[in-house]
């Protein structure tokens, strides 16, 4: 597939890294040599200097032989006019455009995007999706992440496995006959930093990271199963008022009555503006970095901290304090990939990647095939993918016990009929049946080509 990319920052970078692993054809496009420099240097990519929506530079970063534009700059109408020229132009049949600002994307305004219009065939909202990301982990607050598939009747959580935990040193298989009417799959295990598809006979052991697909109804009995019944926060302290911020407390107030919210606000005007916005959260001006200020916010009485304001040393440091002074735990939004690895070592409960969450949004859209969902696991380690079976799948019709799956891959569920079907061997996967699959890096291209309507591969 022949790809180009407008934006090399953090996002652009981290989509353009994973599909030229993927041997596609990737062309990427910045105003910035710096960038581009970087790209070049470290990505098997084609690097362009120049403006993204200019016919100029897209003719020689090879639009009118691409099967795919992904405008990701930092500026809504660059990627808008991007999106459009491709189109008028080059007639680029896929176009991605990321768009932050909330007012474009008003429903009664959506027509804009239509193709007689601006003709954008996906559009992203980073602050959205990470918005409903830090919405699913309030949520479930024993998830370290939690994924929603088949019209959220299906969930991936990854659960960290404690010391107390009552299922670690005990197999798999052991686990299905204790409770069989659990329809709960351990369909990846992260360990010491390696990643695996763990087998019946495995055992998980304290200081793992379980991912396990299970249904809505029984996702929290899952988690009590593996130790985790922390309660549900209702008492919230919010750093960074933005539209990440707003989106959350404005959900709070629609969907959780009982739930009481603070907003920390670092700018006057902001601050301001959000209190004539929320009718029943508490905005209040200053760092959250200020101590005085997070005992005004009563934060040694509160349930979780969630740090979302746009400097990651200020979540880190802001939810490092906030545990200090008692708030019982925190998530926080950290951008910068170096800081994941020793989060948890600072006292970080539970962070959100906005990165990951675009790029797998992104991906959704570039898999080939009947994919309906696709969500990127440990920085591109792994793949969470939902896809729609097909008469030509060889999943279809024979029993999973006599299927040849790549190494590399295991399925968690499998949604037929308004149904949640936990996988067994004499399962037979029928066709229009949508399949949520756990596949390391490796075998991700095997899967993608599995639902193909093609029977090339075949």
């Amino acid at each position: 597939m022949k790809v180009i990319i407008c934006g090399a920052g953090q996002v652009g970078h981290g989509i353009a890294e994973r599909l030229a692993a993927e041997q596609n054809d990737v062309s990427v496009i910045d105003v910035s040599p710096e960038l581009i420099r970087g790209v070049r240097d470290t990505l098997d990519v084609r690097g362009f200097v120049g403006h993204g929506a200019h016919p100029d530079v897209l003719a020689q970063a090879g639009a009118s032989e691409a099967d795919m534009i992904i405008a990701v700059t930092l500026f809504d109408e660059v990627n808008m006019v991007a999106c459009q020229v491709a189109h008028s132009l080059f007639n680029v049949p896929t176009k991605i455009a990321r768009i932050r600002s909330q007012s474009y994307l008003q429903a009664h305004y959506m027509d804009l995007f239509s193709r007689d219009h601006l003709p954008i065939d996906v559009i992203i909202s980073p602050e959205v999706e990470v918005g409903e990301m830090v919405m699913r982990r309030i949520a479930l607050p024993g998830a370290t992440d939690v994924v929603r598939f088949a019209d959220d009747h299906v969930l991936m959580v990854a659960i960290e496995c404690l010391e107390e935990c009552p299922v670690i040193n005990t197999p798999l298989s052991q686990l299905t006959e204790l409770f069989p009417d659990l329809p709960s799959t351990v369909v990846g295990v992260s360990r010491d930093g390696k990643l695996f598809i763990p087998h019946s006979g495995d055992q998980l052991i304290a200081g793992d990271l379980a991912y396990v697909v299970t249904t809505r109804e029984q996702v929290r009995r899952t988690l009590g199963l593996f130790g985790h019944e922390e309660r549900e926060a209702t008492r919230i302290v919010i750093a960074g008022g933005g539209n990440i911020g707003l989106f959350v407390a404005r959900t709070m107030e629609e969907k959780q009555s009982r739930t009481k919210v603070k907003i920390i606000e670092s700018t006057r005007e902001r601050a301001v503006a959000l209190a004539d916005k929320l009718r029943r959260t508490v905005v209040l001006h200053g760092s959250a970095l200020d101590q005085k200020l997070l005992l005004e916010a009563d934060i040694q009485h509160a349930d979780l901290m969630v740090a979302l304001t746009n400097d990651d040393q200020v979540n880190i440091l802001s939810s490092v304090i906030a545990k200090r002074l008692g708030c019982r735990s925190n998530l926080v939004l950290i951008n910068n990939p170096t800081y994941h690895d020793f989060a948890k070592t600072l006292g970080i409960d539970a962070h959100v990647n906005p990165r990951s969450v675009t790029i797998s949004k992104v991906l959704q859209h570039v898999r080939r095939g009947r994919i309906r969902a696709v969500h990127n696991i440990q920085r591109g380690a792994a793949e969470v993918i939902e896809a729609e079976a097909l008469e030509t799948s060889p999943l279809v019709g024979p029993p999973l016990s006599e299927v040849e799956f790549p190494d590399g891959m295991r399925i968690g569920a499998v949604y037929r009929d308004g149904a949640v079907i936990k996988p067994s061997g004499s399962l037979r996967i029928k066709p229009k049946d949508r399949v949520v699959i756990f596949a390391l890096e490796t075998a991700v291209r095997q899967v993608e080509q599995m639902f193909r309507v093609s029977l090339e591969f075949f």
